[in-house]
């Protein structure tokens, strides 16, 4: 039985860290963002760099159930 690939936990620990740096939900910690302004950066573009990574990366985690990915990194905070 071929195991699942691990997730980079440098990312993980990231998304509870970086802050959305403009709009509407500035300061928010991108872990912290709803689904819908994930939602809406899906359907325009995510930015480029690594903003535009992590937010693409919290969009597929939350679109696909897996929060469970940062919730024990979340308690080790």
């Amino acid at each position: 039985m071929e195991e699942l690939p691990h997730p980079d936990t440098d990312i993980l620990k990231e998304l509870l860290r970086y802050k959305m740096p403009f709009g509407k939900y500035k300061d928010y910690v991108i872990a912290d963002l709803p689904v819908s302004y994930l939602e809406w950066f899906q359907r325009q573009g995510f930015p480029s760099g690594k903003l535009g990574m992590l937010l693409s990366t919290m969009y597929e985690i939350k679109s696909n159930g897996l929060e469970y990915l940062i919730q024990g990194l979340r308690k080790m905070r």
